[in-house]
């Protein structure tokens, strides 16, 4: 019995099995980038840049394993909902629309974490995003940032911890409005702890904000190419910030 036959369900007598390798699958998923983090971070010290770099190695590592698992499963990215080819111009228009709406949505979900982040006693009334202070007033960073964040971020960030964490949550448990409402929010936990780097106000904030990509990925029947533009959108609108104003210190 292969791993590829375990995880694909051609056995139905090992259940457990498979039930055991999707649990190391989401381990692996995140103790390799932690792992690397803990190597890393100390080793390029305070550099803002190189900080920034290590994350988005650390990103595409978790890509790459989820790719991985896709693979064995004899799966593509269409099992996420990012279908690729060339697509008529009613499905591009209706994409951008819902886009719109997404990002509509996860800013005043973002706004609603900032409001009850500013009402627990002790919270910042702001996130710190002082560890992105060299963007300011310079363009050609600007640009890398840009490029880098639409591939990580917008990109990565919508296949991981909506696509990847919703399903493969979804696909352990038994099945249901119960378990899919679970996977939501574990997603949206997760999403938020990962910002840990923002404080607690910013990890509030996004969230809630991760809250509302959960939701919004499967009202549109998990397409997810509406969330990434939504998440694109909202990352361009933060970057761009940044260049023209500095982070809180």
């Amino acid at each position: 019995m292969s791993y590829a036959d375990i995880l694909q369900g051609r056995f139905e007598k090992a259940p457990l099995a498979r039930k055991a390798l999707q649990c190391v699958e989401l381990i692996v998923l995140f103790a390799v980038p932690l792992t690397f983090l803990l190597f890393a971070m100390p080793k390029v010290g305070d550099n803002p840049v190189a900080r920034q770099g290590v994350v988005w190695v650390a990103n595409v590592a978790m890509l790459m394993i989820v790719y991985l698992g896709l693979r064995l499963r004899g799966q593509t990215w269409a099992h996420f909902g990012l279908a690729f080819g060339k697509p008529r111009r009613a499905t591009v228009v209706r994409t951008l629309l819902l886009s719109l709406a997404v990002f509509a949505a996860a800013i005043a979900a973002f706004v609603l974490g900032s409001i009850v982040m500013a009402n627990i006693p002790g919270i910042p009334e702001s996130a710190d995003l002082s560890g992105y202070n060299y963007l300011y007033h310079n363009l050609s960073l600007l640009i890398v940032t840009l490029i880098g964040v639409y591939i990580v971020s917008s990109f990565g960030e919508e296949v991981i911890y909506r696509a990847f964490l919703i399903t493969r949550i979804e696909e352990m448990g038994s099945g249901g409005k119960g378990v899919q409402r679970l996977a939501v929010l574990i997603s949206a936990a997760v999403f938020g702890l990962i910002h840990f780097d923002w404080g607690p106000m910013g990890m509030g904030q996004t969230a809630f904000m991760g809250l509302a990509l959960a939701i919004a990925y499967l009202k549109v029947k998990r397409n997810l190419w509406i969330n990434i533009l939504a998440h694109g959108y909202m990352d361009t609108i933060l970057i761009v910030q940044l260049f023209f104003v500095q982070g809180s210190e």
